[in-house]
């Protein structure tokens, strides 16, 4: 005589009857959600006390020695709400928050949101463009030289991207300035040392959008060059792994010819990884390239981080952070999502 199985998924597996798999992906994409949510909280929290942990006085900082008086620093703490409890104020900040209110920025004197709105596009047109460009051409080297293994392709393409990885970006932003904006010997220079249009040019223009991809023209060279070799290293690696696998050696037993074997079969599993590389720089593509706009005078994000750094304009460091992070966040969950849709194994 034998004992029922007191587990009901037990005893069906023992009965040869498939598992049930609950919720598959809607599972695995809600638990990626709260985890997305969990950190946009996580993130408002330490966005909060962040700058309020800071040494100093910030009637005193913000003010710039211009408020000497007692009366004066105590009208500017109740102007900012700094004069309330903390708890107070940290919910006060998540109402704000909800409604689109980041403050006041002193350095403007003009609202955080409009200031962030108005500096963002420079930043998504520059770090955007060169991550773009970046993909599609570190994708191609990448699947070239993993393919090729050991060729002069090959091992050109990642001495080049080991170079350039360990480059810094303010460094090779230079030396392109020196050898082509200001010129070196004979040679003069051709591009603008810095700013995102000339001062006399329209934007909405044709001319304008030619003038602004003028000026934009080094700093995009730079920043692709500085994430060309992440995409590459990254595709050669994976590709280099899908080459041992057994389904390629089946595609070849076929009689399929190399290069069907290559695009059909190994390429597109090799991209899972490179994908989710692409959909997390993206999501630093808001917070921008802080070095590249600070040395090419572009007005984005990350000049505008610079500015805000020098006051200190505490509110409109506490937005940009925010928004910053809100991107990785958003960028991450939305890499999980994709690479859970195109594997299945990760959804267990």
């Amino acid at each position: 005589m034998t004992l029922a199985a007191a587990d009901p998924a037990a005893a069906a597996a023992e009965a040869g009857e498939p598992r049930r798999r609950g919720g598959g992906y809607r599972r695995y994409a809600l638990g990626k959600v709260l985890g997305a949510l969990g950190s946009l909280v996580f993130m408002l929290v330490v966005n909060f006390f962040l700058f309020r942990v800071l040494p100093g006085d910030p009637a005193r900082t913000l003010g710039r020695g211009r408020l000497s008086t007692p009366e004066q620093i105590a009208e500017f703490n109740k102007t900012y709400g700094l004069d309330q409890p903390v708890l107070q104020q940290f919910l006060t900040f998540l109402d704000n928050t909800v409604h689109g209110d980041l403050g006041y920025s002193i350095l403007y004197h003009r609202d955080v949101s409009e200031v962030l709105v108005e500096r963002m596009w420079p930043t998504l047109l520059l770090v955007g463009t060169s991550t773009v460009l970046a993909a599609l051409i570190g994708v191609w080297l990448g699947i070239r030289a993993g393919w090729d293994r050991a060729s002069r392709f090959d091992r050109f393409t990642t001495g080049g991207s080991l170079t350039l990885y360990s480059m810094p970006e303010w460094w090779l932003g230079l030396l392109l300035i020196a050898a082509f904006a200001v010129g070196i010997g004979p040679l003069p220079g051709l591009f603008p040392t810095g700013g995102l249009h000339s001062v006399d040019a329209d934007p909405s223009s044709l001319s304008g959008v030619l003038d602004t991809a003028w000026h934009l023209t080094l700093p995009v060279i730079t920043l692709t060059l500085a994430y060309l070799a992440d995409y590459a290293l990254i595709m050669r690696g994976s590709l280099i792994d899908e080459l041992r696998s057994d389904y390629l050696t089946t595609a070849r037993a076929k009689g399929l010819r190399d290069a069907l074997v290559r695009d059909r079969h190994a390429v597109p599993n090799a991209l899972l990884p490179t994908t989710t590389v692409v959909a997390l720089n993206f999501g630093f593509v808001v917070a921008g390239a802080i070095t590249i706009e600070t040395i090419f005078s572009i007005p984005g994000l990350g000049l505008l981080t610079t500015d805000a750094l020098q006051v200190p304009d505490y509110w409109l460091l506490q937005g940009v952070f925010m928004l910053s992070s809100a991107a990785v966040i958003t960028a991450n969950l939305a890499a999980n999502l994709l690479y859970g849709l195109l594997d299945p194994r990760v959804r267990t």
